[in-house]
């Protein structure tokens, strides 16, 4: 069997955490910014969790 490759843009988008939790970042941060108020682009600053719903998948692509 040949070795299980590690998704290129997943393991660019998403973080491992030293306990074992996925983050990653928001959308609608790249461009644009003048209209968006400061709440909303601190807000989008931050790294979220990735839902417990496609957890399996990305762990999957990450080869964990």
């Amino acid at each position: 069997m040949p070795k299980m490759k590690t998704d290129s843009g997943a393991k660019k988008r998403i973080k491992v955490t030293g306990s074992g939790r996925l983050r990653r970042r928001k959308a609608f941060r790249g461009h644009l910014m003048e209209k968006k108020s400061s709440v909303r682009s601190r807000r989008l600053g931050k790294e979220a969790d990735i839902s417990p719903g496609i957890e399996k998948n990305i762990k999957r692509m990450l080869g964990l």
